[in-house]
């Protein structure tokens, strides 16, 4: 008799928008758990995992392709136990097997990614995208088809099952050494890790389009921070700051950025930035923002400003719900087809626009070239506008008129068309990154509304994923779930630092000391370092314990960032020695590879040259006047105490602000006395001396 879990499909019950689009699959999909668990090592079946996002376009491929299909749906329901799994909801298990694949196959990963496992959860085999059918002896690619993938790998499980143990332990050794470490010396650490990841980068530059590397073309912004960070430090002059510049100007005048509604896609396909895959990510585009409002800060190019705007309007506009939490992501596929929304056919041009306003835009964007997207056009800038505006003997001003009532016609039209699909879930750790975000933006661009969109992040994930002192990692369809993994945790602490720079609210202090006294509780090694799951997480065949950046930048360097400031600010010993500990832990990895660590070396960068902290306390117009009259320097932050501050832990309640604003310069664990003179601030700051006792 068959067993009744294995008749229907259980996606109908799920909160996650991914899941839900499989729910009238003929696959008999189960959500991770126990009860899927049980089934597999009661009947002992192979587990079929399958791991995606909402916004995966080979994802939605494979489903159409294969999970819709009633015959390959046949296959799975009987010869496995068949699990999906959002990675957005569950990273800890997309680590996990995405380091799986990597040891199976030695090469990385993807979505959608393709696990069987033992009914022990331990796999093995692994692979990403399947096609249906089999390859043609034309083809590109002699992938095989996923039903005889399916057929081949449940045979194996049977007939060998020796050799399967004996893989099993292999890969089961493997994993654990992944999060093995040792703990070097704290007198050891010095700055070449900071020049070898100089030195990586400059390597694998691209000098003609920008970025690193070869296509898929990656924005890495973690990449582009560290070099911001290194010219920043230099007063802008370096090569550095130049790679960035770089960048930056030619992934936003390229594919990669939505040029008509803002905001970035996710990778592109060719070298020079100009066919993307069209999801649009919540974490590409809160790193980015940052980046590009930071370079407007340090270079006054007016250009940078205009992209961070854009970025910010879309986010607003089209990724915060009413509450303030930020949604994960847009689809890269509409009207059943892949940048369907956000492509151009000429005679829908022509139909919108007035005769002076489509000869702009074709020469801008390069209209009068062939097709880049089949037989349309992804917008692209082939010239400046001060180029387009010299050839139509046009003045600036009159080519920036034309230009933006020609977008806004040009977005009027395509608002009228089948949106990209909306994953409204709302992700602790990507809102945690766009806080930050917003509030660099905030800062640099002198937006109060940037500002206000920040904190209504904050206080929907304190009002709505935070329980009796634990935060909870996501947010969907009206329900918080899942306890927090570690960049839950360090990347609101990070977004949370980043605010209460710019404005003092207790409450945000108060909740950044909880959490930070939460991840040290729950997620530090004893040898040094965070795991990425909570010391009470359910049990996994791995503890994960990550340092490289991926997509996003590693959880262990943001909060070694993060502690090692708020141990300069409140003087707390205990911040300062976790976050050295996470150095001292990964420093072996580091040195194997550099340019993978770049969250990390920001942190190694802060404790080897610990820029100067200033706490600024007073009433709040005079006190914001000396903060801009700071500006922003790479050699400094500057946090501003309102006389209204109730609750200033550790070291800052020994600089209770009063009427008459006062700074108080620290560095090495000491503070100057304070300063009462903007002037003589400015002058102490440029001077650097030693600090009174």
């Amino acid at each position: 008799m068959q067993d009744c879990l294995q008749t229907s499909n259980q996606m109908a019950g799920q909160t996650s928008p991914y899941l839900l689009q499989h729910q009238h699959n003929p696959v008999h999909w189960l959500p991770w758990g126990e009860q899927a668990l049980a089934l597999a090592r009661r009947l002992d079946k192979p587990i079929l995992l399958s791991i995606g996002y909402s916004a995966c376009h080979w994802c939605h491929v494979m489903a159409h392709e294969s999970f819709e299909d009633e015959a390959t749906a046949e296959l799975m329901n009987r010869l496995y136990i068949n699990i999906k799994v959002d990675r957005e909801e569950r990273p800890d298990l997309d680590r996990i097997y995405q380091t799986a694949h990597q040891i199976l196959l030695q090469r990385g990963g993807g979505w959608p990614l393709t696990v069987i496992l033992t009914p022990e959860q331990i796999p093995f085999f692994a692979g990403t995208y399947f096609p249906k059918d089999p390859p043609r002896r034309d083809s590109a690619h002699q992938m095989p088809a996923f039903a005889q993938v399916l057929q081949q790998v449940e045979q194996f499980y049977r007939q060998y099952p020796e050799e399967l143990q004996q893989q099993n332990q292999q890969v089961l050794q493997l994993l654990q050494q992944t999060v093995a470490s040792t703990v070097q010396p704290l007198e050891d650490l010095n700055a070449s890790p900071l020049d070898m990841a100089y030195k990586q980068l400059a390597q694998s530059f691209d000098e003609v389009h920008g970025g690193f590397g070869k296509a898929p073309k990656f924005p890495h912004p973690s990449n582009l921070e560290r070099l911001l960070r290194q010219g920043a430090a230099e007063e802008g002059t370096s090569q550095a700051m130049e790679m960035v510049r770089t960048s930056l100007l030619k992934m936003a005048r390229g594919g990669l950025f939505d040029q008509l509604g803002g905001g970035f896609f996710r990778y592109c396909v060719d070298d020079a930035w100009t066919i993307p895959h069209f999801e649009k990510m919540l974490y590409d585009n809160s790193s980015l923002l940052g980046l590009y409002a930071w370079m407007y800060a340090v270079s006054g190019d007016s250009e940078f400003a205009q992209v961070a705007h854009k970025t910010a309007r879309w986010v607003l506009e089209q990724m915060q719900n009413e509450a303030g939490g930020y949604y994960s992501s847009l689809d890269a596929d509409s009207e059943g087809g892949e940048g369907a929304f956000y492509v151009w056919k000429l005679e829908q041009l022509t139909t919108i626009l007035n005769e002076s306003e489509y000869g702009l835009v074709r020469r801008l964007f390069g209209l009068d070239q062939a097709p880049n997207f089949a037989s349309a056009w992804h917008l692209v800038q082939r010239q400046t506008l001060a180029q387009v505006a010299a050839e139509l003997s046009l003045t600036q001003s009159q080519a920036e008129q034309v230009l933006a009532t020609a977008l806004n016609k040009m977005a009027q039209d395509r608002g009228q068309r089948p949106h990209p699909g909306l994953d409204e879930k709302v992700l602790t750790a990507w809102n945690g990154l766009m806080i930050k975000g917003m509030a660099v933006a905030a800062g640099a661009l002198d937006c109060e509304e940037y500002l206000r969109s920040a904190q209504q992040a904050v206080d929907f994930l304190k009002e709505n994923c935070w329980n009796q002192g634990r935060l909870l990692a996501c947010y969907s369809q009206g329900q918080a779930r899942l306890r927090a993994y570690l960049d839950d945790t360090a990347f609101l602490m990070d977004g949370l630092l980043e605010l209460l720079c710019l404005q003092w609210r207790d409450q945000d202090m108060r909740w950044l000391i909880q959490l930070a006294d939460t991840l040290l509780e729950h997620f530090e090694d004893t040898a040094g370092g965070f795991f990425f799951t909570a010391n009470d997480h359910e049990t996994l065949i791995q503890r994960p314990k990550v340092y490289m950046d991926e997509a996003i930048p590693a959880g262990n360097g943001v909060a070694a960032k993060v502690l090692l400031q708020l141990a300069a600010l409140t003087g707390e010993q205990k911040y300062q020695t976790a976050g050295q500990r996470v150095l001292q832990n990964a420093w072996e990895s580091i040195q194997r590879l550099p340019l993978a660590h770049c969250a990390i070396l920001t942190a190694l960068q802060e404790y080897l040259y610990p820029p100067a902290l200033v706490v600024i306390c007073g009433k709040a117009e005079p006190m914001q006047s000396w903060r801009q009259q700071l500006g922003h320097n790479a050699q400094r932050w500057v946090v501003c105490v309102p006389e209204s501050a109730q609750f200033l832990p550790g070291t800052l309640a020994l600089k209770q602000p009063g009427e008459q604003v006062k700074a108080y310069v620290c560095a090495a664990g000491s503070c100057s006395l304070p300063i009462t003179d903007l002037q003589a601030l400015l002058e102490r700051l440029d001077t650097r001396e030693p600090l009174a006792p």
